[in-house]
């Protein structure tokens, strides 16, 4: 059985994250989708809300599981016996950044392949960094995120 990993933070989940959970759970056996403790982050939401909410979101895709981790991807990886590592990429500047990250894990761990999808053209310019900053604003953020995440955005937020 083919296993792939996809990693971050998720903070929150964004359509363009869905968009590659999706399409990845169409080439792998099993997705694991691999949320990030990175306790030197200060995250909007806690490590367990961001599981259920992926949780939530992909119970109708079988071959997807949500599973959280902290320290390096490749120690996780080898933990939960994944081959692949799925990295989304939007713009040139990720490629940059993920590929130096994907050669260091290939280092450590030469069976880890890194596997890069580009994002959907409609969502090239999402990130949860831009969530964060359009809800903290006030901002819709209905384009962005599942009809699921906007309240708990914006209850995070203390907007409507």
């Amino acid at each position: 059985m083919k296993r792939a990993i996809y990693p971050g933070s998720f903070d929150p989940v964004t359509f363009g994250h869905l968009d590659i959970i999706k399409r990845s759970s169409r080439l792998f056996d099993e997705i694991v989708v691999g949320v990030l403790n990175n306790s030197s982050k200060n995250a909007l939401f806690s490590i367990d809300e961001r599981v259920n909410m992926i949780k939530e979101l992909t119970k109708d895709m079988p071959n997807v599981k949500v599973d959280s981790f902290e320290g390096l991807l490749v120690d996780y990886a080898k933990q939960i016996d994944a081959t692949v590592v799925i990295r989304g990429l939007r713009a040139v500047t990720d490629f940059e950044y993920e590929l130096q990250i994907a050669q260091v894990n290939h280092v450590e761990l030469p069976e880890l392949e890194t596997i890069f999808l580009t994002t959907s053209l409609n969502y090239s310019y999402l990130s949860s960094t831009v969530v964060r900053e359009f809800a903290s604003y006030g901002g819709d953020i209905s384009r962005f995120v599942p009809a699921e995440i906007v309240p708990l955005v914006e209850e995070k937020y203390k907007v409507k």
